[in-house]
């Protein structure tokens, strides 16, 4: 187990030594047009034929389908009909208070930008008893929109993104979230596990599309709702600020290997959502549960990784190139061979999170009881029952399409595993 830190840094608070984060004096706030697929709108060395290919796929006329298992027509069609309502959300352009100031601007919410798309709400904030009050009827109507977990953490500056990414002028546009905003809800959303075990494919794609979707629907609704309450609230998916931080700060996981959050409902399989409010909420307390002691003893994400992405070494403050944040200490895989192998397969990949140990359903006492036993001092016993008792190869999307096919059909041969790093 790693000891506890006492930073020093200039750019490091107090919760730091509750998150495990460690942040140096050499930090930065990151500028959101270095994430690499805003890159990938601007930077020769990451926009390619193939890239503008990728993103053009998202849309039936230009998906690449072919006779691949996984990459078919039928394939295609779920997942960009997944990621249709999304989309559709994303792009509307001439709805909300924002568009009456900036008719001409042209925005990607969700990603590049907050959500505008909302209703006048009351004009006087509702006189709650108690932040315990607030919090509870705020979980209520999360749970009714289906939010799969939701933690509440302080505004934090060094999060946000300096700037936000823009197709406009430079690039770059000033932080538009208030910085007088005290509060972030971060909400989870999870992701379908079946069409995950299809990875990599164009049909797994859809439960990326679909968390993404319910996500956003999910927290719209909740904004209007605090909107509606008489306070301020942004909602937001990718953008304006790094999702990850505040998740540990708001007691929702920690980071694995594969610089993903683990969470105890869902392992890495959701999507996170935030939302900047100054509603009066209780504040959650990060919570550990013995993630980078199980990942400093497990390298199933960085094995199974096609490009090698994914680091086999200890955290470290090492960055692949401007794509990753400076001055913090973490696993960090490197975004550019990630996305190089996601153009090359025409569709997102989410290996790591299949072959991620964490990824089971919780719902299940068995694997409540495997996650005990990997909270315990025998990490590695888990990790061994995980590699005895779990099936982490691919499934054929054919098998998913027409489940009663494995039964007619013989099961691939398993290919050799690379030798791991000890």
């Amino acid at each position: 187990m790693n000891k506890p830190f006492k930073n020093k840094s200039l750019n490091a608070k107090p919760i730091d030594e509750l998150t495990g984060i460690k942040v140096n004096d050499d930090f930065e706030r990151f500028e959101q047009k270095f994430d690499i697929y805003c890159r990938a709108m601007w930077d020769p060395e990451i926009r390619s034929e193939k890239s503008d290919k990728f993103f053009e796929g998202y849309y039936m006329p230009y998906a690449k389908a072919r006779k691949t298992d996984g990459f078919s027509q039928k394939d295609y069609a779920f997942r960009n009909a997944a990621w249709h309502v999304n989309n559709v959300i994303r792009d509307i352009e001439k709805s909300g208070e924002f568009r009456k100031e900036k008719p001409d601007e042209i925005r990607k919410e969700g990603f590049w930008d907050y959500y505008t798309s909302h209703d006048e709400g009351w004009p006087e904030p509702y006189p709650f008893e108690s932040a315990a009050e607030a919090t509870r009827d705020l979980k209520k109507v999360a749970g009714f929109c289906g939010v799969g977990d939701l933690g509440v953490c302080e505004y934090d500056e060094r999060w946000m993104y300096k700037s936000i990414f823009s197709k406009e002028g430079n690039g770059q546009k000033p932080q538009e979230i208030p910085s007088d905003i005290p509060n972030v809800i971060v909400t989870l959303e999870p992701m379908d596990r079946e069409l995950i075990k299809t990875v990599p494919s164009a049909l797994s794609g859809a439960a990326t599309g679909l968390g993404y979707t319910f996500d956003g629907v999910a927290i719209i609704t909740l904004a209007q709702y605090i909107r509606n309450m008489g306070y301020r609230a942004y909602a937001t998916l990718n953008d304006s600020a790094l999702c990850i931080p505040l998740a540990l700060q708001a007691g929702l996981g920690e980071v694995g290997r594969h610089g993903m959050l683990i969470n105890e409902k869902y392992g890495p399989r959701f999507r996170i959502g935030k939302i900047f409010t100054d509603m009066p909420l209780e504040i959650n307390k990060p919570k550990k549960f013995g993630v980078e002691e199980f990942c400093n003893n497990c390298d199933r994400c960085a094995v199974a990784c096609p490009p090698s992405a994914i680091p086999f070494d200890d955290p470290s403050d090492h960055v692949h190139s401007e794509s990753n944040i400076k001055g913090v200490v973490k696993w960090t895989p490197s975004a550019e061979k990630c996305f190089k192998f996601w153009c090359n397969q025409n569709t997102d990949c989410i290996i790591c999170v299949r072959s991620c140990p964490y990824n089971r359903d919780f719902s299940k006492l068995r694997h409540r009881l495997w996650l005990k036993l990997a909270k315990s001092p025998f990490k590695k016993l888990a990790l061994k029952l995980d590699d005895w008792l779990m099936d982490r190869g691919r499934l054929k999307t054919s098998w998913w399409w027409r489940p009663e096919l494995k039964k007619t059909e013989a099961a691939e041969t398993p290919k050799r595993k690379k030798k791991r790093k000890k």
